[in-house]
């Protein structure tokens, strides 16, 4: 069963953004985890790397597939979720917590991007794709 936490803002690529304040957690949807099967390998940026809203950020591999990891916002990295490095398949396990992946600092006053999804939206969107 899919689960789609309603304080989340979710891409039409399934990642979805949590924010925090200033800042803002990624991660992949459980729509994603579940479409890719088996998680073998998750390549992060590093601390300092600047992302931009719509560019990858990282790569995910899985028994099934391999795909780019798709920025929600522009910022910063400020923290990368290292656990991943030994064991990629906890995003299987808890894609919205234990799997989250970067934590960005948003630029002041940038807001959060237009096409970014509520969970009724990005529900409705994952039924078009089945």
């Amino acid at each position: 069963m899919s689960q789609t936490p309603t304080e989340l803002r979710y891409t039409k690529t399934h990642e979805w953004l949590r924010q925090e304040g200033g800042e803002a957690v990624f991660g992949i949807t459980w729509f994603a985890q579940d479409a890719l099967g088996d998680i073998t390998y998750v390549e992060l940026p590093r601390c300092g790397d600047e992302v931009k809203a719509g560019q990858p950020f990282g790569s995910i591999e899985s028994v099934k597939a391999a795909s780019d990891l798709m920025s929600p916002a522009s910022g910063t990295v400020i923290a990368v979720n290292d656990a991943l490095e030994n064991a990629p398949e906890t995003v299987n396990a808890d894609p919205y917590g234990e799997g989250w992946m970067v934590r960005v600092a948003l630029p002041e006053k940038a807001g959060l991007p237009k096409d970014l999804m509520e969970a009724g939206a990005y529900q409705a969107h994952c039924e078009k794709e089945h």
